[in-house]
């Protein structure tokens, strides 16, 4: 079956690539390449040993997207990835998410809604769930008004789905909820690469341990969490790609219980910013220079998931630890720059 990855050369994107090609799907990449880089398709090659048909092309143009599935009409599902995805930039420059997340995905619907059958796994956000009142966060948890434009994008998201699996016969679809992807491949070969200064956690410690930055902010001290700092549910990216290879499959085998399902995806653990911090030093015998900056806009104090509903109904259950994330990803970041 072939698999459209919109977004593929991206940091979820490019391990579930490698993910699906590894459970017998036909992969084919599309990415624009404004937060990636065309080497990731080398290293998604030296893993699977082969190199999957690839467009560099932006879903905002709809012209293009018309043109991709004329070129592909064999294309059976879409895991859609491709989108803007930080919570701060969001906030500074609404429009760009507004557009970029929205546009380019219901030009994709419209070309699966014709199809006679078709599946489609929409990348969707804890934050759709706003500061939830309880934890963990179940699926049955309230959608609250968001908190930036981002989770915005991923709210509306779901309900442009939704409405549209009622009036396409053919179509039928899951929205996974990410909580906060860390990590990267076992090979180092692929990882999260992000162009500029890291708007994620992660990305920017490594770096700061790399020598590329001066110093981690850590945005808030006094939050109502034990340590001040705020907390979130930190899952590895492998681990989080191979739950799309089970989203999918289920999709397939025609297994979903409706035609529009929603899971959480996460570890059921939160960690605190502080406590990330104490791990990574622990992975990596070294220490990280940091500074307690004031709160950033838009973040929510706490999100860790209740996975109970994924690990029954998908059958999958995320095996690494936060150490063995943070482990991997600085494995990748040394491979990067050449420090081993």
């Amino acid at each position: 079956m072939k698999i459209l990855v919109t977004g593929g050369l991206g940091y979820i994107g490019s391990h579930t690539v490698v993910a699906l090609s590894e459970a017998g799907y036909e992969v084919v990449i599309v990415d624009n390449l404004s937060n990636t880089r065309i080497e990731v398709l080398d290293g998604i090659e030296s893993i699977i040993g082969r190199r999957p048909t690839f467009y560099e092309l932006d879903l905002r143009n709809e012209l293009q997207v018309v043109e991709l599935f004329d070129k592909e009409p064999s294309i059976e599902g879409v895991i859609h990835f491709a989108a803007s995805k930080a919570v701060g930039e969001s906030v500074e420059n609404p429009l760009l998410y507004y557009e970029n997340n929205l546009s380019a995905f219901i030009y994709l619907l419209k070309q699966l809604a014709v199809k006679p059958k078709s599946h489609l796994i929409f990348s969707s956000s804890c934050t759709v769930y706003g500061q939830a009142d309880v934890m963990p966060i179940t699926e049955k948890a309230p959608i609250k008004v968001a908190e930036s434009p981002y989770g915005n994008t991923k709210q509306i998201g779901e309900e442009i789905l939704k409405d549209t699996v009622k009036v396409s016969s053919g179509l039928s679809a899951i929205a996974l909820r990410y909580f906060n992807p860390i990590g990267a491949h076992a090979s180092a070969k692929i990882g999260e690469l992000p162009l500029g200064v890291p708007q994620n956690l992660v990305p920017f410690i490594t770096q700061t341990a790399a020598g590329l930055r001066k110093e981690l902010a850590v945005f808030g001290d006094d939050y109502p969490t034990p340590d001040g700092t705020c907390i979130r549910d930190y899952i590895h990216v492998v681990d989080l790609a191979e739950a799309h290879v089970a989203a999918l499959t289920r999709l397939v085998k025609g297994a979903s219980s409706s035609d529009y399902e929603v899971f959480n995806l996460g570890t059921g653990k939160g960690s605190s910013v502080l406590e990330v911090i104490e791990s990574f030093e622990k992975v990596s015998g070294s220490k990280l220079p940091y500074r307690i900056a004031g709160r950033r806009e838009g973040d929510v104090i706490q999100a860790f998931a209740d996975t109970e509903k994924a690990n029954r109904v998908l059958g999958w259950k995320s095996k690494y630890s936060l150490d063995d994330a943070l482990a991997s990803a600085w494995a990748w970041e040394r491979k990067l720059r050449n420090l081993d």
